[in-house]
């Protein structure tokens, strides 16, 4: 059991390093990084009750931005993707997939960001009362 355990982390944690570099170094790991500042300020919301309402403002912007940049990320990376195809002319459809399932990493990511930062807010405001 523990060996099978050791096999499957380093397989986990290349395959987060995977998807992060497929798709695209600048928006995922910049996504990455506004995940452990929200992190750290809904830990410090936590910690410090007398800021939670600034913690909340800023979190909530944050977690906004998170969403827009990962759209953003989407978007360049498929008119990079029908340009290709564009000069390619005619692609098989395995190859469209593939730049697609590409496009789509950046917004999951930046989602998946959002989500755990309202999660921290809805957390941070019943604590407040």
């Amino acid at each position: 059991m523990l060996l099978a355990l050791q096999s499957i982390r380093p397989f986990i944690a290349n395959s987060i390093l995977t998807r992060l570099n497929e798709g695209g170094p600048l928006f995922m790991y910049t996504t990455l990084l506004i995940l452990i500042v929200i992190i750290i300020l809904l830990i410090r919301g936590l910690l410090k009750p007398a800021a939670r309402d600034k913690t909340i403002t800023l979190v909530s912007s944050i977690s906004l931005f998170v969403l827009v940049w990962g759209f953003l990320g989407q978007m360049l990376g498929l008119i990079g993707a029908f340009d290709a195809i564009e000069a390619a002319g005619d692609i098989s459809p395995s190859v469209l997939a593939g730049g697609l399932k590409i496009a789509i990493l950046s917004p999951l990511f930046g989602m998946i960001v959002f989500l755990i930062a309202r999660i921290g807010i809805i957390i941070l405001n019943v604590l407040k009362k």
